[in-house]
Formats: C-alpha cells, sequence, structure tokens
C-alpha cells in the first residue's frame, strides 16, 4: 500500500481543521476582503505581510489602519522595531501559535497576506535553518552594499539568489547569514513538514491591477510616506535595511534630494509592478488557490469557506 503523506491525510480528513488562506499581489484588494469574510465567519486575521510585522511602518506598508484593526482583531502586527530582524523560524513560530489559539477558540483561522515564502512555510510546513542573527555579520553586509551582496550570494546559492529580487537586503543578509553560520547554501536546508490542517487558498488576481498599485502608490505619498521615512531615517539611520524596500528607498531618495517627488512616485510605481509580477510567479508556481473572480469575490470566497467549514 502506497504511503499517503501527511498533507494528502490531513486534507481528506473532513475532521482536519481548516485553516482559510487568502493570497494575492500587492493592491490586489485583499485587506477590504479578508475585513468582509473575518466579519461573516467571525474569524480574527493573521497578518503574513512581512513588513507589516514591523512597529512605526504604517503607511509604506499599507497596513490595516486603526479603524479595520479595531473592526477585527489582527495578529502579527507591529512585532518589533525594524532594526530588530524577525526570522523565518521566529515568524513561524510566532504564526503558528496565532494559528493554534484560533483554532482552539473558533475552529478555523484565517492568513491574510502576500509575502509567498512565509505562507508557504505555514501551509507545506517548511522547516528553515535555525540560525540566530548575527548583528556583526550584518553590518558588514550593509557595509559592502546590496547589489554586491546579491551577487555574493547568486554566486554561492544561485537558487536563492532567484527567489530573493535584487533589491531586497533583508532577505539576501539572511540568505548569507545562513550560508556563513552552516557552510551550507539556505536553499538546501529547507525541510518540510506539513501541518495537519486543511488548508483552503483563496487567490486574488484583479485584471486592473496595473490601475490599483498606481493608485496605492498615489496614496502611499498622501498619507505622509515621505513624513514616515524621515520619522524611521532619524531614528535608526539611513542604512537600515527596511529604508531600502519598495517606497521607502524613494521616499529617502526625496529627502536627500536626488529625487523629485513626481519621480520618486513612478519609481515606486514601476518597483511595486515589478514585484507584483514576482508574486504571481510565486503564486502560480507554488500555491494552488482557488483564484476568486474580480466581479464576485465575496460570494465566491463566502461559499468556498461555507463549503470548507461544512
Amino acid at each position: 500500500m502506497p504511503h499517503t503523506s501527511p498533507e494528502t491525510e490531513a486534507q481528506r480528513d473532513s475532521n482536519a481543521p481548516l485553516v482559510v488562506v487568502l493570497l494575492g499581489p500587492t493592491a490586489s484588494g485583499k485587506t477590504a476582503l479578508a475585513l468582509e469574510l473575518a466579519e461573516r465567519f467571525d474569524l480574527e486575521i493573521i497578518n503574513v505581510d512581512s513588513r507589516q510585522l514591523y512597529r512605526e511602518m504604517s503607511v509604506g506598508t499599507a497596513k490595516p489602519s486603526p479603524e479595520q484593526q479595531a473592526r477585527i482583531r489582527h495578529h502579527l502586527l507591529d512585532l518589533r522595531p525594524p532594526d530588530q530582524p524577525i526570522t523565518l523560524q521566529e515568524f513561524q513560530e510566532e504564526a503558528l501559535q496565532a494559528v493554534n489559539q484560533s483554532l482552539a477558540k473558533r475552529g478555523a483561522a484565517f492568513l491574510v497576506g502576500g509575502s509567498g515564502l512565509y505562507l508557504k512555510a505555514l501551509t507545506a510546513g517548511l522547516r528553515p535553518p535555525a540560525v540566530a542573527p548575527q548583528p556583526a555579520l550584518r553590518r558588514q553586509l550593509a557595509q559592502l552594499g546590496q547589489p554586491l551582496c546579491h551577487q555574493l550570494l547568486n554566486t554561492a546559492d544561485p537558487e536563492a539568489a532567484v527567489r530573493i529580487a535584487s533589491a531586497d537586503a533583508l532577505r539576501t543578509q539572511r540568505a548569507l547569514e545562513v550560508l556563513y553560520a552552516t557552510g551550507a547554501p539556505m536553499s538546501r536546508q529547507t525541510s518540510a513538514s506539513p501541518p495537519p490542517w486543511r488548508v483552503l487558498e483563496l487567490g486574488l488576481n484583479p485584471l486592473d491591477l496595473r490601475q490599483r498599485i498606481s493608485a496605492r502608490t498615489q496614496a502611499l505619498y498622501s498619507q505622509g510616506l515621505v513624513e514616515e521615512t524621515h520619522q524611521l531615517r532619524e531614528r535608526y539611520g539611513p542604512e537600515l535595511p527596511l529604508l531600502q524596500t519598495i517606497g521607502y528607498g524613494e521616499a529617502l531618495q526625496v529627502l536627500a534630494g536626488d529625487l523629485s517627488r513626481p519621480v520618486a512616485i513612478a519609481h515606486t510605481t514601476r518597483r511595486t509592478q515589478q514585484f507584483a509580477k514576482r508574486q504571481r510567479t510565486w503564486f502560480r508556481r507554488q500555491h494552488q488557490p482557488h483564484w476568486l473572480p474580480d466581479d464576485n469575490a465575496l460570494n465566491e470566497a463566502g461559499r468556498l469557506i461555507e463549503a470548507g467549514l461544512g
């Protein structure tokens, strides 16, 4: 008799608890839909956006507003200040605790976000290498600069370099950190132990995503992205890796006088569109969501969740 994987067994077991996942590229409408679904099914939202884990980064990460957080309880927002990086393993531990609490309290859990690797870590039970952050090494890598660091990663661990965007200093440094600490590429050290849940993945991929990204970018700048970046730069310094990410990097250049505001908005829009393309590629290859129709996403998602809950 062929062996059945734990993931398949959980999926086949109608009594296994249900974890609902709402995924999609940035600006696809996840926050608004998640609030509606959470209210309808009395669920709390577990954040799976890697930048929203950090305090003081609300505008640039499009974090749910205080009013939205008052409507529905959110987990895994504002866990640490931005100069204390959270590893994938640490995120996973926090997220699993939130999932298990929700399962015990409500019989289901609700993950919402667009950080593909973080979602995969939870739904597939990835086991990333347990390497503690190494501040001295990270400072050295920051001094080398992100372009050179990504070249180093591409030489030592090309598989990781393909997954990690060339401008993503945080994940580049983490991959190099694991490599130097263990002597083995991170891409070869991740095993999996699927959790005992049924997973229902719902996906948003609207046809007008480019227009949504353009409008979202304009809104971030009008809501105070440059001012938020100024506060972060003053408190943590311009070398803070999170200040090199999309939006903050351009706002930092505005503050330095290297970019005008309109040019910065255009650059942020283009980088976000490129990022969304990478997200969609990841979701196609790594997940099998039910893609929700643009004109009926709420009702279709509700129907699928009701069927999953039985």
